[in-house]
């Protein structure tokens, strides 16, 4: 008996490109130097209506959205390595939007091809794939220098891009009508060295964490096929529902979470024994897809519906659902650190003799991000002399300075408070702590 599909909803530019998330989107790289174990998970919503929205993964609550004023329509995002920094392709823009995450504000919009889609970054943070899916090519992006410096040929409609851990292999699915290729590239050369047969309209690619295998996700197949990265052929093919477009798998390679846009499911295959395991349903035409780092959540973007739905992986159940932007495409769950702050000591705090021991005043110091230079409000600094002994401490006021006053006791010594002070901030999930030092007058 032959099986009815639902009709294939027509829309701009969304409708007709593949997504591909497992790999792809708004990827996070280090910046170099020393980062402090990250404290916080953070969800990251491409929104093609406008804004990339932010989400705290232990809430489920948006925090913020970020804008880019030279970005239209965000079409992409995923994450990686230290989460210090974050790519989003612009589709109608041509170009890469650069994030600083820890702040949440943009660094730069670097020009790439015609109507950017996915994009992965190298394991060792240096270069940005970008596929352009009009021009059929690969933008190689250089983080040092924040330029294109290469574009690679791959074939018509690139779209979902991945790439293998050892950074060697690029692999990028062509989301043309009929039956379809992947790409493989080497970016030693950044060149076409192979093109893999895999299905009816490949759209979305993922690579198992081992790098033995990538899954490609085939759109008008509804099928997901699974390649041998050693001998670069298919072995297999899984089962989904109707017209999948994004996929992600879990950190130990076992499973995969495949988003059926016409299903309204989303799709769980056991990775070793090429079999469904079973499906969710979603909100209206899930399209991307992303796990949190520990896999015991999946969330799931509904373009339709404006939410993100998140599942419990382990009972298989919707546990959340999560309103963010206008027509919401490329997701991505990763840990971010604690933006680097500054404490400054400003102006003089003032020693004066009392019967009673000493009287400290204008103990003052202003916190700001280092990144930024914005203040940081609300935070709480504490003030001790060089030994410890306590003397006050406040909370930064709205230009992020804390002031107060102090009464010692003539136990601490007055060639203790003549030695200075030290201001310090302990820091918290969202900055990181940082401390200053001054000096008292002795009136």
């Amino acid at each position: 008996m032959s099986r009815t599909r639902r009709p294939r909803r027509i829309s701009r530019w969304p409708a007709a490109l593949g997504v591909a998330v497992a790999t792809a989107g708004l990827v996070l790289v280090p910046t170099g130097g020393a980062v402090a174990a990250p404290a916080r998970v953070l969800g990251y919503v491409a929104n093609n209506g406008g804004g990339v929205s932010v989400f705290d993964a232990a809430t489920n609550t948006v925090t913020s959205t970020i804008a880019d004023p030279d970005g239209n329509s965000p079409y992409n995002v995923g994450v990686a390595f230290d989460g210090t920094r974050g790519y989003v392709t612009n589709l109608l823009d041509n170009s890469l939007t650069v994030i600083d995450t820890p702040t949440g504000t943009v660094d730069a919009n670097i020009a790439v091809g015609a109507h950017p889609a996915g994009v992965v970054v190298s394991p060792d943070g240096g270069h940005v794939y970008v596929t352009n899916y009009a021009d059929g090519t690969v933008s190689v992006v250089d983080v040092a220098l924040g330029a294109t410096t290469a574009t690679i040929a791959v074939g018509p409609n690139a779209d979902g891009i991945a790439i293998t851990p050892n950074g060697k292999t690029l692999y990028v699915a062509h989301d043309v009508a009929g039956p379809g290729t992947v790409s493989v590239v080497d970016t030693a050369t950044n060149l076409e060295v192979a093109e893999v047969a895999t299905g009816n309209t490949p759209t979305a690619v993922a690579v198992t964490p081992d790098g033995a295998k990538v899954l490609v996700v085939n759109k008008f197949s509804d099928n997901v096929a699974v390649l041998a990265t050693a001998t670069n052929t298919v072995v297999g093919t899984i089962p989904v529902s109707f017209v999948p477009h994004g996929v992600a798998i879990s950190p130990d390679g076992t499973r995969a979470y495949v988003t059926n846009s016409e299903g309204d499911t989303l799709s769980v295959l056991d990775i070793p024994a090429m079999a469904p395991v079973g499906s969710v349903a979603m909100g209206d035409r899930p399209i991307g897809v992303s796990l949190n780092p520990d896999g015991s959540r999946a969330y799931v973007a509904n373009y339709n519906t404006g939410t993100v739905s998140v599942v419990d992986t382990a009972t298989l159940a919707t546990v959340a659902s999560i309103g963010v932007g206008s027509h919401p495409v490329g997701v991505a769950i990763h840990a971010v650190p604690a933006a680097p702050t500054k404490l400054v000591v400003a102006g003089s705090a003032t020693l004066q003799l009392r019967l009673a021991g000493f009287a400290v005043k204008g103990l003052n110091a202003k916190l700001t991000e280092s990144h930024t230079g914005r203040a940081v409000v609300g935070a709480q600094v504490v003030f001790t002399t060089i030994k410890g002994n306590p003397l006050c401490s406040a909370k930064t006021d709205a230009n992020g300075v804390a002031k107060c006053d102090a009464v010692v006791p003539p136990l601490v010594g007055l060639s203790t408070l003549l030695r200075g002070y030290t201001a310090s901030f302990a820091g918290t999930p969202e900055y990181s702590a940082s401390t200053s030092h001054g000096f008292l007058r002795l009136l």
